[in-house]
């Protein structure tokens, strides 16, 4: 896949399609500023689950993991479909994401 072009995504648009996966997409109603912030909470705590397996710190690792999972629920990739909620709750849903993975990131 070239890593400048978007992934194929199937024609409904709920999913990507990576190596043959299916993976569910990022819900497209997110602002594209809040979804790169997510974006960059999400390597950040990648980095962070690879830091403390390397080191074997299984509390540091537990909560990274924890913090990729609040970036990918918050993107609409996790959790309950972003299609199956009304804009009201896909926009809290980012917008109580976004809250709380700033503030770990000040911590």
């Amino acid at each position: 896949m070239d890593p400048h072009r978007s992934p194929e995504k199937t024609p409904d648009g709920h999913f990507v399609v990576i190596g043959g996966r299916k993976w569910r997409a990022t819900d497209p109603a997110v602002p594209e500023e809040i979804a790169a912030r997510l974006r960059r909470h999400l390597m950040s705590a990648r980095r962070a689950v690879r830091s403390a397996t390397t080191a074997g710190d299984a509390k540091a690792e537990r909560a990274a993991r924890a913090r990729v999972n609040r970036a990918k629920v918050a993107l609409g990739e996790r959790g309950t479909p972003w299609w199956d909620h009304s804009e009201d709750e896909r926009r809290r849903r980012w917008e109580q994401g976004l809250a709380r993975l700033d503030a770990e990131a000040r911590n």
